[in-house]
C-alpha cells in the first residue's frame, strides 16, 4: 500500500493550494493509499534556524511529528505557491528546521559529500504561479523547482521527483481551476 504524505506550504487555508491538496488526497484515498497530511501553517514552531548547524535547537512537538510522518511516507507530495521565485517563508523555515543533519543527511568527515537518509521515497511537487509555467521556465529557469527538487529532495535521498506547475493563477477563471483540480485528483489516483 502506498503511504502518501501531503505537505501544504501555503500560509492561507482558503488558497487554491488547499483545494489542490484536497483534490490529490481525494484521488489517493480512492486508489487505496494511506494518506497523512502536514499543513505547515497549522504547526507551532519557530521557523528560524537561529544558530544554523552550529548549535542544536530543540525540536517542537509538531516538528517531531512531522519528521515521523516523513519517515513513514514512501511518497511525499509538496503543494505550495511560488513567491519571488521561491517557496513561502513558512515553508522554508519548516525545511530548515526538520531536514537536519542526523535526520535527513549526514556530512561525511573530510569530504564535501553527504550520506542521504531519506532514500527509497518518491515525491510530487505541485506548485502554483502567477505567470505561465513556460515563462517561469524559459525566463527564470525555474529556480524554486531546482531548489526543492535538486537542492533539497535529491540532497536528502529522494531521487524520483515529478513536478506539476500550474499558472497563471491570479487571473484564472473557474473553468481553468476546475480542470486543474481534476488533473491533480487523477495524479492522486495514480499516486504519482
Amino acid at each position: 500500500m502506498k503511504k502518501t504524505l501531503i505537505i501544504n506550504g501555503h500560509p492561507d487555508k482558503e488558497s487554491f493550494n488547499y483545494a489542490l491538496s484536497d483534490a490529490y488526497k481525494k484521488g489517493a484515498i480512492s486508489s487505496g493509499a494511506d494518506v497523512k497530511e502536514i499543513n505547515i501553517r497549522e504547526l507551532n514552531f519557530n521557523p528560524n534556524l537561529q544558530f544554523g548547524y552550529r548549535k542544536r535547537m530543540e525540536l517542537e512537538p509538531d516538528l517531531i511529528a512531522a519528521q515521523e510522518k516523513l519517515i513513514w511516507a514512501n511518497h511525499i507530495v509538496w503543494v505550495y505557491p511560488v513567491w519571488w521565485s521561491s517557496v513561502p517563508a513558512i515553508m522554508k523555515g519548516f525545511l530548515d528546521r526538520i531536514l537536519l543533519p542526523g535526520f535527513a543527511f549526514k556530512k561525511r568527515e573530510n569530504s564535501l559529500l553527504s550520506d542521504k537518509f531519506l532514500t527509497g521515497k518518491s515525491a510530487r511537487i505541485i506548485c502554483t504561479l502567477d505567470q505561465p509555467p513556460w515563462y517561469y521556465s524559459l525566463v527564470y529557469k525555474s529556480p524554486s523547482h531546482n531548489a526543492i527538487k535538486k537542492g533539497t529532495l535529491h540532497y536528502i535521498g529522494v531521487k524520483k521527483v515529478r513536478i506539476t506547475t500550474i499558472g497563471p493563477i491570479r487571473l484564472s477563471k473557474e473553468k481553468f481551476r476546475t480542470k486543474w483540480l481534476n488533473k491533480v485528483e487523477k495524479l492522486g489516483q495514480k499516486n504519482r
